[in-house]
């Protein structure tokens, strides 16, 4: 089976990383597309995260009905802070039979060679890499990559937490039932003030 793993933090998971997933599953014909969700993320500071099992529940509901589409949380269940490598390699582990590929946006492909053990992976993995406005694909480590071509959304998650902030609507940022679900429960509003326990 061949599996493309979209790792992120996912705070929230929005239309932008959807419609990614969409075209790399439509346009590679991978069997499934797994959102590996990041408890927590080495280049990224800890206190804006929503809770790791919050940020899960969001990203089920996003990809509810789905077929080709699947929520991950395998990193939940290995050391932290959450290593691209280690994940990897537990999971070639759990899935001999499987062909992983990652993917990257054009943003974070610049950092690849900082990863922890990033020649084991650029040596033995291949990525789908899609481009993010003002961050060329700059291959200078030889890895073995695939452009994604697809729409380029100006969506970022900071952007809808700054929103729900400022209790404004994020509807067409995010699915309606994953709008509904940070509503209800308050996640991201700072007067709620919603913890990582």
């Amino acid at each position: 089976m061949r599996v493309a793993l979209y790792f992120g933090s996912f705070n929230p998971i929005h239309h932008g990383h959807l419609i990614i997933a969409n075209e790399i599953v439509q346009q590679e014909d991978y069997h499934e597309l797994w959102f590996v969700i990041s408890p927590q993320n080495p280049f990224k500071n800890e206190n804006n995260l929503l809770n790791a099992n919050h940020r899960f529940q969001l990203l089920q509901l996003a990809v509810e009905g789905e077929h080709k589409l699947k929520a991950s949380n395998i990193e939940f269940k290995l050391p932290k802070p959450s290593y691209t490598v280690n994940t990897l390699v537990y999971l070639k582990e759990k899935y001999p039979n499987h062909q992983f590929d990652i993917v990257l946006g054009s943003d974070g492909f610049q950092n690849i060679t900082k990863w922890k053990n990033s020649a084991f992976i650029i040596e033995n993995y291949k990525f789908l890499i899609y481009k993010r406005a003002g961050f060329d694909v700059n291959n200078e480590a030889g890895a073995d990559v695939k452009i994604i071509e697809g729409p380029q959304l100006f969506i970022s998650s900071t952007h809808i937490r700054k929103f729900i902030e400022e209790q404004k609507s994020i509807k067409y940022l995010v699915p309606d039932l994953v709008a509904e679900e940070i509503k209800a429960r308050g996640y991201y509003n700072l007067s709620k003030k919603e913890t990582k326990k």
